[in-house]
């Protein structure tokens, strides 16, 4: 099987499903958004987001100029919302492990903390938000999968160091064990860190349980 279109209640959701199935990580296929998920008025009219995934032949990653291109069109997207927010930042884009991140950095004083607190929310809930805004607006100006992750105060690079460390150590436990091991519940972008970080441990797989909010990976023995 070299492609699946699935549906999930928002594009990443939908993205991790596919991946599962196609046993891949999101650096090794192209992401097809078939339709953008819509929540209706008062539940009527609501729409799952569809996502069409197939595996990469060669040649096909993003070059250095299509990450720096999608960049600046989401700094210019962020610079603009922090404006109307009336929160001052600054909006940095910066190529790291591979990732093109764009990263929004306060200016150090106590309004500074209280803002870029606001804009991380609980758990990241308000960055998730921002990343899905600036997902829409790059793809509808590139026609393409935004490959930029937005991040505030380097939360997210902490986490995924946190998470990818996590996982691979449970990766070894069940490799010595043979009993799986399950994560607390954890939000799409942060349950594909743990499928890719595990992806690299031999005789282990992963896979997504139970629906969300509460939706968690569960690491098993392969086979």
């Amino acid at each position: 099987m070299e492609e699946v279109e699935r549906s999930g209640p928002s594009v990443e959701e939908a993205l991790e499903v596919a991946l599962e199935e196609l046993g891949a990580s999101e650096q090794e296929v192209v992401v097809e958004i078939v339709q953008e998920p819509r929540s209706g008025v008062l539940g009527i009219g609501a729409q799952d987001a569809v996502v069409r995934v197939r595996l990469k032949a060669r040649g096909e990653e993003l070059s250095e100029d299509e990450l720096e291109e999608q960049a600046e069109i989401a700094c210019e997207f962020l610079e603009g919302l922090l404006e109307r927010m009336d929160i001052a930042a600054s909006v940095e884009p910066g190529l790291e492990d591979g990732s093109m991140y764009v990263d929004l950095l306060g200016e150090g004083d106590e309004q500074a903390d209280d803002d870029m607190a606001l804009l991380i929310g609980r758990h990241g809930q308000t960055l998730d938000a921002l990343q899905e805004l600036t997902r829409v607006v790059v793809g509808r100006r590139t026609e393409g999968r935004c490959r930029v992750i937005v991040d505030v105060e380097d939360y997210r690079k902490r986490r995924r160091r946190r998470l990818e460390g996590r996982a691979r150590d449970l990766a070894k436990r069940v490799q010595r064990s043979g009993r799986e091991e399950a994560l607390e519940p954890l939000t799409a972008f942060e349950r594909k860190i743990v499928h890719d970080a595990v992806s690299g441990v031999s005789g282990v797989t992963t896979e997504s349980r139970g629906e969300e909010p509460e939706r968690y990976v569960v690491i098993r023995p392969s086979g």
